[in-house]
């Protein structure tokens, strides 16, 4: 039962994550720190499966596979959170390049035809 409410909290912080603001190089670091820890656990299920059960019977859950497709669950959201986030965070910087290009070009072209006012014929 604890190990439930444990999933709801890790659903709730990926919710205030994906509410939080743009990542910094923190949060590069945290993330990396993550996937580390998620290769290294990796490689334990794999050279010895029977901890995935034992670690799923010792919080409650009956079998290693049902944990590893919950902790899944909530890795999947995270990767599609992080790049949601990322997703916005380029598409606001392509608006704001699209702004000062049109910009730019719209003050090139009136530069272009004061000089050609100024041009003696």
């Amino acid at each position: 039962m604890w190990f439930q409410l444990l999933l709801v909290l890790a659903l709730v912080a990926i919710a205030a994550y994906l509410l939080r603001s743009t990542p910094n190089a923190k949060h590069l670091a945290i993330r990396r720190l993550v996937v580390f820890l998620g290769l290294a656990a990796g490689i334990v299920v794999v050279v010895a499966p029977g901890v995935l059960t034992s670690m799923a019977r010792a919080v409650g859950i009956g079998r290693g596979a049902d944990l590893l497709f919950y902790t899944a669950i909530v890795a999947g959201l995270v990767y599609v959170v992080n790049e949601y986030k990322r997703s916005v965070q380029l598409a606001r910087a392509n608006t704001q390049l699209a702004r000062e290009l049109a910009l730019t070009e719209a003050r090139l072209q009136d530069r272009i035809a004061e000089l050609e006012r100024k041009e003696p014929s």
